[in-house]
């Protein structure tokens, strides 16, 4: 340990410390910026340390010196991190403290709000600050005044030192020679040129996976792709105790969806996707608050710098359909998103509009039966829904005027699609060799460490037969994967019969359409299909509006099925019609069919139902021939059964009892043509002689004696 001037430290500020102060605490504080200073700027520390020695020389023992050095490797930016300056505060806050020394002020801290913190506490509790230059009173002025002068140059030196390597940063940025992280599938040799993996394996999968969302159009589907086929996928380690080696993991969301939004795929280099927002940043967290900016957004994009995967077109296609697969409807955006087409029954999933407040309608299911609904005023207002519209009924008309706007394809497409799918089995089946070779390679360098090990080392040629014996296990496992997949069927090429019935696709795909999935259909119907529009004009009538990709519209109207037949349209027409039909004889199934053919509709069908006739007949008390005929007393000047025995006071069961008998001579009595029901003459003496036969006879009384 060096000397020191004892001499120079007695006379510099000494005048300002008191017993009170002597018999605190004199804190020595520590810190460097980051590990990197800790490891090789030894001299700083050494002089750090050093103000114990000027601490006991101003007069403190050896035993009130601390020591606070849990701050080294630590930026002095913010106090959050930075547990020995909090302790400093805490002691100085407590009256502990007498002194506080630091090499300088910068060692303290970097920002104002937390030096003017830490002045205002001394001058409370009466505490000393001491630098290489002095002794300060925080309750002088003159003191005061000068430390506040040195925090605030601290500062603007550390805003200095930032704006110069923000310049020198930059400067390479626009130049695109700023060394950042590559992804997977780039290598950067030692020149600085930027070269695709040497590794063909890792290229054609990261090709694979590219060309798989461009099919597929979804990152979902492209993961359940890659772990159906037992794919993995490379990652170049860049931390932990693998750092810098190829790994090949189980394939995530995550690492499917960081190859399809990573510029440099597409040859581009890129700077500031995620910038820093300290509103979002949390103590103790220092690389929290970035924020994943959109590309209009970007400090730097500078294309055809690496080699590229895809072409910057599909890279920007590849965006815009992660966009649209997203569920986060925003009431501003200028085009809302679709969201990925799913396997439910919604047929217009992610297409409808409100016709009344123009927002995204939602899809809900019950019972396996879907509607289109509108709760965008009850989230933001507590309103009622906008409506909920049957969708069977909706996609039924948009799926017929999606027939309509079909023209005859050519074969050409589906040979291509036949092709693709050829060279893309072709690309699986040397992805699968490429890993029986990896697989047989690890397998021979595991048995060849183990042979080089000295077998005396025991504990050494344990681990390495472990990872021999692994590396066989992985290796037949592999082979058992690929036989697997080298017996699954491959498509065939299309036969002459094929090829007739596909000349025309347009007559074909109606007979098709049953055939497909729910999830192919949605994408059928989005080549063609924009948005739809939905408004209901009246109770049972949807008017759908369809907005095709050319920007033109066409105006479609949906009958939908709803619980009253007295709110269907042409409801009043059709009671009236009802009526006239009822005046004319006919009965409740031919009245229905008449109604039908008419254009009339119930409820919940397109046409009218016999039990709807019926229900709206009896609801007007409006009755059928053969009913009335048997409700009336007379027809035609005849009496009916019921109105004879009215006549008579008897029960009809009587006169039918006389007329089957012939007790009535059949000569009284005829059957009505229409309604076929007895009539029986008004004649006076058959009523006398019927009348007689009601009267019952007096049973003669037998008075037998004892």
């Amino acid at each position: 340990m060096s000397t020191v001037d004892r001499s120079s430290c007695l006379t510099a500020g000494q005048y300002k410390i008191n017993a009170g102060h002597l018999n605190r605490l004199a804190c020595i504080y520590i810190r460097q910026s980051s590990l990197k200073q800790v490891e090789h700027n030894r001299e700083s520390q050494f002089n750090q340390y050093q103000l114990a020695i000027r601490a006991e020389a101003l007069g403190w023992s050896k035993e009130r010196v601390r020591i606070i050095d849990t701050d080294l490797g630590q930026s002095a930016t913010d106090s959050s991190n930075r547990g020995g300056f909090k302790d400093l505060v805490a002691e100085v806050s407590l009256g502990h403290v007498g002194i506080v020394f630091g090499y300088e002020v910068s060692r303290l801290a970097r920002n104002n709000s937390d030096w003017y913190h830490l002045l205002d506490l001394a001058a409370v509790f009466s505490t000393l600050i001491a630098d290489s230059d002095g002794v300060y009173d925080p309750r002088l002025f003159n003191d005061r005044l000068l430390l506040g002068l040195k925090g605030t140059m601290s500062e603007a030196e550390l805003h200095l030192l930032r704006q110069r390597l923000e310049a020198g940063r930059m400067s390479q940025v626009r130049r695109a020679e700023y060394r950042q992280h590559l992804p997977t599938g780039l290598v950067r040799l030692p020149d600085g040129r930027v070269v695709k993996d040497p590794d063909e394996q890792v290229r054609q999968t990261i090709e694979l996976v590219l060309e798989k969302f461009a099919e597929l159009g979804s990152c979902q589907k492209v993961l359940r792709y890659l772990r159906t086929e037992k794919l993995l996928l490379p990652r170049n380690q860049r931390s932990g105790f693998q750092a810098g080696k190829l790994l090949w993991k189980e394939p995530s969301q995550a690492a499917v969806y960081d190859i399809l939004c990573n510029p440099a795929y597409a040859g581009a280099f890129v700077y500031g996707r995620k910038q820093s927002d300290p509103t979002r940043k949390k103590p103790g967290h220092p690389s929290s608050g970035l924020v994943r900016k959109p590309m209009e957004q970007w400090l730097h994009l500078q294309r055809d710098v690496y080699p590229n995967f895809i072409s910057w077109s599909q890279f920007l296609a590849n965006q815009e359909r992660l966009r649209q697969n997203g569920t986060s409807f925003l009431p501003q955006a200028e085009q809302q998103p679709r969201g990925a087409a799913r396997g439910g029954q919604a047929l217009l999933q992610g297409l409808v509009r409100c016709g009344s407040c123009g927002a995204r309608m939602q899809v809900c299911y019950k019972r396996s039966v879907h509607r289109y609904q509108c709760d965008s005023l009850l989230r933001h207002f507590g309103l009622p829904c906008c409506a909920s519209l049957h969708g069977a009924s909706v996609d039924q008309v948009v799926r017929e005027a999606f027939f309509k706007a079909l023209r005859p394809a050519q074969l050409d497409a589906l040979e291509a699609v036949l092709a693709r799918q050829e060279r893309e089995h072709q690309r699986l089946l040397e992805n699968w060799q490429q890993r029986l070779k990896r697989a047989q390679y690890e397998v021979q360098l595991a048995e060849r460490q183990y042979d080089a090990v000295d077998p005396d080392n025991r504990l050494v040629a344990a681990e390495l037969e472990r990872r021999w014996e692994t590396r066989m296990q992985e290796s037949r496992q592999i082979h058992e994967d690929y036989e697997r997949f080298v017996r699954q069927p491959v498509t065939s090429a299309l036969t002459a019969e094929m090829r007739e019935q596909l000349t025309h696709i347009c007559d074909a795909m109606p007979k098709l359409w049953p055939r497909l999935s729910n999830s192919e259909k949605k994408e059928l119907v989005r080549c063609l299909i924009s948005e739809v529009i939905l408004r209901r004009v009246e109770a049972d009538m949807v008017e759908v509006r369809i907005v095709w990709i050319s920007g033109h519209y066409t105006i479609e109207q949906a009958r939908a099925p709803i619980r009253r037949d007295q709110d269907v349209s042409g409801y009043d027409q059709m009671v009236l019609r009802i009526e006239s039909l009822l005046e004319q004889g006919l009965n409740n199934d031919q009245i229905a069919a008449q109604l039908s053919r008419e254009g009339f509709h119930s409820a919940r069908h397109s046409g009218v139902s016999a039990t709807c006739v019926q229900k709206i007949r009896l609801k007007k008390r409006w009755y059928l021939n053969l009913h009335r005929s048997r409700r009336a007393l007379q027809l035609d000047g005849f009496l009916t059964p019921r109105g004879l025995a009215a006549r008579l006071g008897v029960e009809r069961t009587w006169v039918y009892n006389r007329i089957y008998s012939g007790r009535i001579d059949p000569i009284y009595v005829h059957r009505d043509p229409q309604s076929n029901i007895h009539l029986i003459q008004d004649d006076p003496d058959l009523i006398s002689r019927l009348r007689q036969q009601t009267v019952r006879p007096r049973k003669s009384h037998i008075h037998r004696g004892s």
